[in-house]
């Protein structure tokens, strides 16, 4: 299995830190992590995905780690950098996967780059905010019911929290990822993460603010804002995997989330 780091120039100037995982004529499958991560060894997709003849391809968001800010983003501007990604490996057809904060922006490419994604899934991944009927806080743990009550006061709230907790991520180690999550992870979650998977967690949750907070900064407030694109343009396979005792999106977001997708006719594959 070929790994490779890249840095990937925008057309705007900006620099987005790029991880590439299998092989090189692989169909790219675009990656995107949850809130907060960056771009880091996840052998437990990267293994499975090369199995199936796909080339993992994940970046660090703007913000996070050393890819470039982009202030007051959106979730939709993730399709630009989509499409600066595959044109630097010379790609064009690809599949996605979100997971988590991931989600949406999953979920954007899908809208936004119909005539290059071939189909999108998204894991544990969030609701859009405003969704009629939607109380967006609900079945969330209490950490991040914290987190994006802060987010919708905005700053200097936000940045607040998010120094404070960056603080227990900077330094996590695989052992500690159960506890420094608190109330996101039920049992059930805390007992898949050991081991190797959890290594792979702290790190990537290192990685995410060893620059700081801007990342998940920026995330937060996108998420809580209008993504800028509109489900139901969604035309190609959705598949939406979601655990019944999620705590990170929380069940109902993510059964409104599947609501919305079947309610706007797509093909939609829910777990």
């Amino acid at each position: 299995m070929t790994t490779t780091w890249r840095t990937v120039r925008c057309p705007d100037g900006r620099d987005l830190e790029v991880l590439v995982t299998g092989p090189e004529d692989g169909l790219p499958l675009l990656y995107h992590s949850g809130t907060p991560t960056a771009a880091s060894p996840l052998p437990a997709l990267t293994d499975a995905a090369t199995e199936r003849g796909l080339r993992t391809v994940c970046w660090s968001r703007p913000g996070y780690a050393t890819s470039t800010a982009r202030p007051s983003r959106t979730v939709a501007e993730v399709a630009a950098d989509a499409r600066a990604v595959l044109a630097d490996l010379g790609g064009n057809r690809f599949v996605t996967l979100g997971w988590s904060g991931g989600g949406p922006h999953a979920l954007a490419c899908a809208a936004l780059l119909p005539e290059h994604c071939a189909a999108v899934a998204t894991l544990a991944g969030v609701a859009p905010h405003e969704a009629t009927g939607l109380d967006w806080l609900a079945g969330m743990g209490a950490e991040n019911v914290a987190e994006f009550t802060a987010a919708r006061a905005g700053d200097p709230a936000l940045t607040a929290y998010l120094e404070e907790q960056a603080a227990t991520l900077a330094r996590v180690t695989g052992g500690e990822v159960a506890a420094a999550l608190g109330d996101l992870v039920p049992d059930v979650d805390k007992a898949a993460l050991t081991g190797d998977f959890a290594e792979a967690l702290a790190e990537t949750f290192r990685r995410a603010v060893s620059t700081g907070v801007v990342g998940w900064h920026d995330d937060d407030l996108a998420f809580v804002r209008p993504w800028g694109f509109d489900l139901a343009s969604i035309t190609v396979p959705v598949s939406v995997w979601q655990g019944a005792q999620d705590r990170m999106a929380g069940r109902p977001p993510a059964r409104i989330l599947d609501d919305l997708l079947e309610l706007a006719g797509m093909d939609v594959t829910t777990r």
